[in-house]
C-alpha cells in the first residue's frame, strides 16, 4: 500500500519561513510528478507548485520567487520551501504524487492527508 505523509506545517509570523516535506512509502516502482496543492477555507484547492521526475518546475503566480519545490528521488521525498510567508498563504497544504506501484501497469495520483500552515502575527 502506498502512502504519502506530509510534515512541517505550523504557525509562523508574516515574513517567516517553513519547509514542508512529503515522503512516499510503500511498494513504489516509480514516481513521476510531485506537487503541492493548498486549500483555504471557503476556497477551491489550487496548485501551488509541481516538479517532474526530471526536475522541471512550475509555480502558481502568487508564490513565484517565494516558494521553491524540490525532491530527493533516492528517498521518494518531496519538499516545499516557503519563504516570505503572507497571511494569504494560510491553508491546508496537500502533497500529490503521480506514481506507479509495483506490479501495476499504470500510474495514479496519490494524496497526503494535508498539513495546516497558518501565517499570522
Amino acid at each position: 500500500q502506498v502512502q504519502l505523509v506530509e510534515s512541517g506545517g505550523g504557525l509562523v509570523q508574516p515574513g517567516g519561513s517553513l519547509r514542508l516535506s512529503c515522503e512516499a512509502s510503500g511498494s513504489i516502482a516509480s514516481i513521476n510528478a510531485m506537487g503541492w496543492y493548498r486549500q483555504a477555507p471557503g476556497k477551491q484547492r489550487e496548485l501551488v507548485a509541481r516538479i517532474t521526475s526530471g526536475g522541471s518546475t512550475n509555480y502558481a503566480d502568487s508564490v513565484k520567487g517565494r516558494f521553491t519545490i524540490s525532491r530527493d528521488n533516492a528517498k521518494n521525498t518531496g519538499f516545499l520551501q516557503m519563504n516570505s510567508l503572507k497571511p494569504e498563504d494560510t491553508a491546508v497544504y496537500y502533497c500529490n504524487a503521480n506514481l506507479r506501484a509495483r506490479g501495476r501497469v499504470y500510474a495514479y495520483d496519490y494524496w497526503g492527508q494535508g498539513t495546516q500552515v497558518t501565517v499570522s502575527s
